[in-house]
This record gives structure tokens, sequence and C-alpha cells, in this order.
């Protein structure tokens, strides 16, 4: 997991020609007038995904992870907290991996929460459990995107 501002972003393209095309489309792009939806930026191999959610309290949380795709998660407006945690130390299935949607449900006792403001994004591996639109005191709408990086 990586955690920071977009500001900082041009430090992190040393991690593949993929991870700077994300950065670039999140740097280069009207994001607060981008509509809800999907864009592609290479194919399947890198898309978008824009979101305007509610966040949730945090006992409502889902921890998820991904096999086929890193997950750049950025604040377009408002905030969100985001649960975090290793993958090894959750060990009971929710909801089997979908390979269509590169979705599973985890459950697990060791996790950590970050707020994430306008501004900030955060980076989830494989390895990444994670719960996003989590409330940071009350529910509040959020517009985000999350770019999606076969790996």
């Amino acid at each position: 997991m990586i955690f920071d501002r977009l500001k900082n972003s041009e430090i992190y393209n040393i991690l593949g020609e993929k991870i700077e095309k994300g950065f670039a489309f999140l740097k280069n792009t009207d994001l607060k007038n981008l509509p809800d939806g999907k864009y592609e930026i290479d194919g399947n191999e890198i898309f978008a995904n824009v979101q305007t959610l509610k966040t949730k309290p945090k006992e409502e949380k889902k921890w998820e992870v991904h096999r086929k795709y890193i997950d750049i998660q950025y604040v377009i407006k408002g905030r969100e907290k985001m649960g975090y945690g290793i993958l090894e130390d959750f060990k009971t299935i929710i909801s089997p991996y979908d390979n269509e949607k590169d979705l599973e449900f985890l459950d697990g006792k060791k996790y950590n929460y970050i707020n994430v403001y306008e501004g900030d994004f955060v980076v989830f591996y494989p390895n990444d459990v994670h719960a996003p639109m989590l409330s940071v005191e009350n529910s509040e709408e959020i517009k985000k995107v999350i770019v999606k990086i076969a790996i």
C-alpha cells in the first residue's frame, strides 16, 4: 500500500509504465467535471472508474481484495476513511473470488485505518486487503476515481 498526494505521484513512476500512465490520467484530466462512469486509458490494461457515492459507517465495512488489478484510489471531492490490512491476516472467506469482477470479500482481525482527503491517493496491490468508502465522521457524498492497472 502507498499513501500520498497526487502532486507527489511522479516519484512512483519508477514502479512502471502502467503506474505512470495511471497517474498521468489523474493529473491531466479535469476530474471534478468528469461524469461518473468507466474510462479506458489503455484498454483493459488500464482504466478508470469515476464514482459519486455516500460513505458509510465503518461497522458496515467489507474487506475486499483483487488478484488481477492494482487500484489507485484517488479522492476528487470530499473525504473517506479506508481500512487496510495484509492478505495473510485475512483467513475467513466471506464471498469467494469472482474471476469476472476480480473481487473477493474476506474477514480478518489485524488491520488499520487511514483518512483520505481531496487530493490524496492510495495504491492497493493484490496483497493489500482494503475497505473503502467509510465515513470519517458522518456519512457524506464523495467523488472518487479508481484507476485499475492490470498486473
